[in-house]
């Protein structure tokens, strides 16, 4: 907790956050991050007669008042937060939200990789991380999560999205949920659909899917498919786990799904004017990406190593003595592994991200009704997907200069904002 003093000498709670790192900076003094940190619009008094913890405890109260330093932090005990929140929560609706959204980045879900459902649940929220990325969203934005009810249900549906000042947007929220590309899947009873809407004050919106249709054992793997409206274009990546040796074993499942990948490039225009150029003709990649055994964390700012590999370099490596496992299957095939030790070049996130923000690599020329139609025939193979369509009236020249700034400068110059998002029941 921050503090702010008045005229008075009365002082308020100011603003609220995380303390995400502890260090000591000198001899005598020390150092705290906050990070999320957010500013506390309700009056809510910590001293006087109207203060919180009045009619507390006294020990409760010495302790909380001790705390409560101007320009200085201080440190309460269990109870004594117990006692703050509630008082807190019960005085202002909003800072409840605030609240229970703190906690959960405070306190994130351990998800652990020998379980079925984390383990889709672990790939989800890397796509979704990297469509944070790649959209230029915040990741504490998407930092808050809790367990889904049920573990059939999409990573999104345990998303706690977090609280924004709402004059930070100037747009009625109804104009978005009743446009959002894949708002009729929230209607099906067969596909279980969370849709999530990020908008900034320049009119663009990025609105995120998280799309299942089939329960969680039966299910293959995650896609992630990233489109931007303005210039039609998506790229698509599948993520494939790794062994604990970093390797994965080419199987007939594998080839099938290189095969699908490459009739979705045949959705593709040739490229007709300079926009439209990409550096390949692959939208398609593969992750292959690497989680512990075990339970482990992963921060809201990180994503899972992987390697990017577009599908006709995987065709290529198939076709070479590197990816040789020196094993022959039953039926004279030769084994063949893909992994840290078989491939020399790959993309790792930084640079997968660049390209995609960049519109260097992805389809050209395919409408949202193909890439509904796509989405759907991937959620028939048996893939969750999380989908993220970014649309708005940015030229080109207007896309490369937001870039531009957002890599240059720290600023919260036309942040994507969290709206209350539809919800599928």
């Amino acid at each position: 907790m921050i503090l702010r003093e008045d005229d008075n000498g009365n002082r308020h709670l100011a603003w609220l956050g995380v303390v995400a790192q502890q260090g000591a900076s000198g001899r005598f003094d020390r150092t705290i991050t906050i990070d999320p940190l957010r500013e506390v619009f309700d009056e809510i008094p910590v001293s006087g007669h109207a203060g919180i913890l009045k009619d507390a405890a006294p020990a409760l109260q010495r302790e909380f008042q001790s705390a409560c330093r101007i320009g200085g932090v201080g440190v309460i005990g269990n109870d004594t937060w117990a006692a703050v929140r509630a008082e807190v929560t019960r005085r202002s609706a909003g800072l409840e939200v605030l609240v229970g959204w703190l906690m959960a980045v405070a306190n994130p879900v351990i998800l652990d990789s020998r379980n079925e459902a984390d383990a889709r649940w672990q790939e989800e929220r890397d796509a979704l991380g990297m469509t944070a990325r790649i959209a230029g969203i915040q990741p504490t934005e998407l930092a808050g999560w809790q367990r889904p009810a049920s573990n059939d249900e999409p990573y999104l549906a345990g998303l706690i999205p977090a609280p924004v000042e709402h004059s930070l947007i100037d747009h009625d929220s109804r104009v978005f949920f009743g446009n959002t590309v894949f708002h009729d899947w929230t209607q099906s009873s067969s596909t279980r659909c969370d849709i999530h809407v990020f908008a900034d004050a320049s009119g663009r919106r990025v609105e995120i899917a998280n799309v299942n249709a089939t329960p969680v054992e039966a299910r293959l793997g995650t896609d992630l498919i990233y489109y931007h409206e303005q210039t039609a274009s998506f790229v698509l990546v599948q993520y494939k786990r790794l062994d604990p040796d970093r390797s994965l074993s080419v199987d007939d499942r594998l080839m099938e799904q290189l095969t699908r990948l490459e009739q979705v490039r045949t959705l593709s225009r040739t490229a007709q004017e300079p926009d439209d150029w990409r550096l390949s003709h692959d939208p398609c990649f593969v992750k292959l990406a690497h989680w512990p055994i075990g339970p482990s964390p992963c921060p809201a700012d990180e994503l899972v190593p992987g390697m990017y590999l577009p599908v006709s370099y995987v065709r290529l490596l198939l076709s070479h003595e590197s990816t040789l496992s020196g094993r022959t299957h039953q039926d004279g095939i030769a084994g063949r592994l893909l992994g840290y030790k078989q491939v020399d070049r790959y993309l790792n996130n930084t640079q997968f991200i660049e390209l995609v923000k960049n519109g260097l690599t992805g389809t050209v020329g395919v409408t949202a009704e193909q890439l509904r139609e796509l989405v759907r025939s991937r959620l028939e193979a048996g893939n969750g997907a999380v989908v993220a369509v970014e649309r708005g009236n940015e030229t080109t020249r207007e896309r490369q200069t937001r870039i531009r700034q957002r890599s240059s400068s720290s600023g919260r110059r036309n942040r994507l904002h969290h709206m209350e998002s539809p919800m599928s029941d």
